[in-house]
C-alpha cells in the first residue's frame, strides 16, 4: 500500500474568539483536539473542548479553520498542505505541525480505531402551553392553527416565560445529577430558515439552566454489560422551530409547506461529553434518557413524532490516543436501532476514508441518515458560532431561581428508573426481569401494587408471570397494562396460590388466559373448575403406586439401570391427576417408591 505524507504548518493565528463547541454546547473543561491519521489538525469535540480544526486538502490550497474556540482555549489557526508524496509501503502517514511541534501519525493495516461520540438530544417538554406564549400545542393539529403573534414574531409582541417549562427543566437536570444555575439568561440565536418565523431562536448560550451532570447507563451484553458513566455537559431551555413538509404539487413542481404549530414549543437540549464509543452504547444512553423523561412525565419520548430528537457527533481516532478527530454530525434517526446503525455506518465510512488516504474528505459537516439506503448522506457544512451571532434576549429578564423554588421541584419528583432498578435488585429479581419491569412507569406501578396486595405473593413469582405470559398477551392484544382486566390485586392472589402450592404452574398457565380476558379472583376460578392442587401425601402415594402397577415393563427396565425412565413415571403421575398433583411431592414420593423396588 502506498504511503501518503502530508506536512501541515501553522501561519499567524487569527484573533481569539470565545465560544462553545457547537451552536448548542458549552463546557468549562478544555482539551486539545487532533485526529490521528484522519485529520491533520485539532478538532473541537462535542461538549466545548478547546481546539481548532483544519481541513487537510491534497491540492495544496490553504486550509482555514472556521471552528470557534471552546471557551477561551487555543485560537483558530491557518494551515497549509505543503507537500504530498507516495511510496511503496504498508502504511499511511499524516504529519501535523502546530505550535506544540510536529506530530507524526502512522496508520498501518494493524492500526485499530475507536469512535468518540457525543449526543445532543432535544427533549420536547409537554407543558400545556408553549415556552413564551399561551398557545397550546397538539401533535397532528390542523396546520397553523396553534399560533399567535408572539410565537410568530410579530412586531411589538413580548415573550413571557412559562414557569412550568422551568420546573420540568430543573427536574430533568436533577435526574441527570446536574448543577442547577440559580441565575441564567436567554439569548437570541440568529439564523435564516423558512421554519423560523422570528428569524431567530430564543435559546440559552453561555448560561445554561443545568450543567456538569452525569448519567449511569446500563450497557448491552454485546458491549460487555455493566454500567457506563456518561458526562452531561449542559442542558438548556430553548424554543422549537416550525415544521417543513416537502411535496410535489398538482402542477408537478416541488413545494415546501410550513406549519408553525410547533414554533415556540419548549425544548430542553441535553448535551453529553464525548464519552460514548459504539452505536449500541449510544442507543443504551438514549433509552435511559427516555426512561427518565417519561418517569418524570416531562416528555412522552415518542421519537416517531419528534418529541425526542437526537443529533449524534461522531469522530474516530487510533486506539490509545487522547485527542479527537473531526466530528461529523448525524441527524434524522427516529429510533434507537436506527441510531446504532447510523453510527456504525459513519464509523466504518470514516475509517475507510482514512485507510484509503482520503483524510481530506472527512470534514465537519451535518449528514442525514437515509433509512432506505442504510447510509449517511451529506446535508450541509456545519455552521460556526459566528454564523449564529448570539446576543442576550432583550425582552426576557434574567431568570433567578430561589433555593426554595428548586427544592419544591425536587421534593415532588417521582422515583427514577435507577432507583427502581436498585430496589428490585434488592428483592432478588434477575437482572433481565428488572430491566423489563423498570422500562415503563405503568409496569412499575402495576408490579408494586401486586406485591402489596393482601395475598403477599413473592416478588419472583409476580415478575415471572408479568414479564412472560402477561407481557406477551399485552403485545398480541396491542393493549397497555392500565387497560388489563386483571387487577394487580388479582394477579397477587394468583401468584400466591402458586407460591403456596394450592395450584401448580401448569394449572396456572391454563387459568391465566381466562383471568386476563375477564379479570376476577383466581381462587374463585380454581374452585369453580375443581383445579386445586393435590398435595395430600397419601393421595399422591396411591397415585404413584397405581402408575407403577400399570407399567411393569418400564419398572423392570428402570430396575435394570435405565434410570431416565423416572421422567416417564413423573409425567404419567401428573397426567393421571389431570395436572393437579404437586410435582415436587410426586417426585419425592416416586423416588422413595422406586428405591423400595
Amino acid at each position: 500500500m502506498a504511503t501518503t505524507t502530508m506536512a501541515i504548518v501553522s501561519a499567524a493565528p487569527r484573533a481569539r474568539r470565545r465560544g462553545y463547541a457547537s451552536a448548542s454546547t458549552a463546557s468549562s473543561r478544555s482539551s486539545s483536539s487532533s485526529f490521528g491519521a484522519k485529520v491533520a489538525a485539532r478538532s473541537l469535540a462535542i461538549g466545548g473542548r478547546r481546539g481548532a480544526r483544519a481541513r487537510a486538502r491534497m491540492d495544496g490550497d490553504a486550509v482555514e479553520d472556521d471552528e470557534e474556540d471552546g471557551g477561551g482555549g487555543d485560537a483558530a489557526r491557518r494551515r497549509r498542505v505543503l507537500s504530498t508524496s507516495s511510496s511503496s509501503s504498508s502504511s499511511s502517514r499524516v504529519m501535523l505541525a502546530d505550535d506544540d511541534g510536529a506530530l507524526t501519525i502512522e496508520v498501518t493495516p494493524e492500526t485499530t480505531f475507536e469512535a468518540v461520540i457525543g449526543i445532543e438530544t432535544h427533549v420536547q417538554l409537554n407543558s400545556k402551553t408553549k415556552a413564551f406564549c399561551r398557545c397550546a400545542y397538539a401533535y397532528g393539529a390542523e396546520p397553523n392553527t396553534r399560533i399567535c403573534p408572539v410565537c410568530m414574531g410579530f412586531p411589538g409582541t413580548l415573550p413571557v416565560l412559562n414557569s412550568a417549562v422551568v420546573k420540568k427543566g430543573i427536574a430533568i437536570g436533577t435526574a441527570l445529577n446536574a448543577k442547577i444555575r440559580r441565575t441564567s439568561k436567554f439569548d437570541r440565536k440568529q439564523y435564516f430558515y423558512p421554519d423560523l418565523p422570528k428569524g431567530y431562536q430564543i435559546s440559552q448560550f453561555d448560561e445554561p439552566l443545568c450543567y456538569d451532570g452525569v448519567i449511569d447507563v446500563v450497557l448491552p451484553v454485546e458491549d460487555g454489560g455493566g454500567v457506563k458513566r456518561v458526562g452531561i455537559t449542559r442542558a438548556h431551555l430553548e424554543e422549537d422551530a416550525g415544521k417543513l413538509t416537502h411535496a410535489v404539487g398538482e402542477d408537478g413542481k416541488k413545494y415546501s409547506y410550513a406549519d408553525f404549530n410547533r414554533a415556540g414549543v419548549a425544548l430542553l437540549e441535553i448535551v453529553t461529553e464525548p464519552d460514548l464509543r459504539t452505536g449500541r452504547e449510544v442507543a443504551a444512553y438514549g433509552a435511559e434518557l427516555r426512561r427518565i423523561v417519561r418517569f418524570l412525565e416531562a416528555c412522552d419520548g415518542d421519537m416517531s413524532r419528534g418529541s425526542m430528537r437526537n443529533d449524534v457527533n461522531v469522530s474516530i481516532r487510533p486506539v490509545g490516543r487522547e485527542t479527537f478527530g473531526t466530528k461529523v454530525e448525524v441527524k434524522n434517526m427516529n429510533s434507537f436501532n436506527a441510531m446504532a446503525r447510523a453510527i456504525d455506518y459513519e464509523i466504518a465510512r470514516q475509517e475507510e476514508l482514512i485507510r484509503a488516504g482520503k483524510v481530506h474528505e472527512i470534514v465537519q459537516e451535518t449528514r442525514t441518515w437515509d433509512e432506505g439506503a442504510q447510509k449517511t448522506v451529506a446535508m450541509r457544512k456545519k455552521e460556526g458560532l459566528a454564523d449564529y451571532r448570539y446576543f442576550p434576549e432583550p425582552d426576557i429578564p434574567r431568570l433567578k431561581l430561589s433555593d426554595a423554588f428548586i427544592e419544591e421541584v425536587v421534593r415532588t419528583m417521582p422515583e427514577l428508573p435507577s432507583a427502581v432498578r436498585a430496589r428490585y435488585a434488592a428483592l432478588g429479581l434477575p437482572q433481565a426481569d428488572v430491566q423489563v419491569i423498570a422500562e415503563d412507569k405503568t409496569f412499575v406501578a402495576y408490579f408494586d401494587a401486586a406485591l402489596e396486595s393482601p395475598s403477599k405473593p413473592t416478588p419472583k413469582q409476580v415478575a415471572n408471570w408479568l414479564t412472560g405470559d402477561i407481557m406477551a398477551y399485552l403485545k398480541n392484544s396491542k393493549m397497555d397494562i392500565v387497560q388489563l382486566p386483571l387487577s394487580p390485586a388479582d394477579l397477587g392472589e394468583f401468584c400466591a396460590l402458586i407460591d403456596s402450592g394450592a395450584i401448580s404452574g401448569k394449572i396456572g398457565k391454563d387459568l391465566l388466559p381466562t383471568l386476563l380476558e375477564r379479570g376476577g379472583s383466581a381462587k374463585t376460578l380454581v374452585d369453580e373448575r375443581g383445579l386445586s392442587q393435590i398435595s395430600n401425601p397419601d393421595e399422591i402415594k396411591a397415585l404413584v403406586q397405581g402408575v407403577l402397577d400399570a407399567n411393569p415393563n418400564q419398572l423392570e427396565q428402570y430396575r435394570a439401570g435405565k434410570t431416565k425412565l423416572k421422567g416417564f413415571f413423573v409425567g404419567a403421575c401428573l397426567k393421571a391427576s389431570g395436572g393437579r398433583a404437586n410435582p415436587s411431592l410426586v417426585d419425592e414420593i416416586l423416588q422413595r417408591a422406586l428405591d423400595q423396588h
